[in-house]
């Protein structure tokens, strides 16, 4: 189901923002990398369709009897682990830069040096 064009230009964006990666982290992020890549083309697939269908198919005479459509259950799920890959993608993207001290940082150590004069 996935369009390899839309898996394909995924999966180059996330290379190149990891691109700058120590190369003994990039084994092991890769297959993330490739799991956001195909998570990202099948929800786009599957937002499309519930554009179409709608996420919910109620009975034509007994609109009681409702049920939700495959599409929006699959996209739901999808969506939880795409946010997790992510999440554990960036901070693996953040842990790879140092930042410098910024001013409340100095503030602090100034602070502390203070106190244990």
């Amino acid at each position: 189901m996935v369009n390899s064009q839309e898996y394909e230009t995924e999966l180059n964006k996330l290379t190149e923002i990891f691109a700058e990666i120590e190369s003994d982290k990039k084994g092991l992020i890769n297959g993330l990398i490739h799991d956001a890549a195909f998570l990202y083309a099948e929800n786009k697939q599957l937002r499309e369709l519930i554009n179409e269908t709608g996420t919910v198919r109620v009975h034509p005479t007994q609109k009681e009897l409702q049920k939700p459509s495959q599409a929006a259950q699959q996209y739901l799920k999808n969506v939880n682990t795409y946010a997790v890959v992510i999440k554990t993608l960036n901070t693996v993207l953040s842990k790879n830069f140092i930042e410098d001290d910024d001013e409340f940082d100095k503030w602090v150590s100034a602070k502390k040096a203070a106190l244990d004069e």
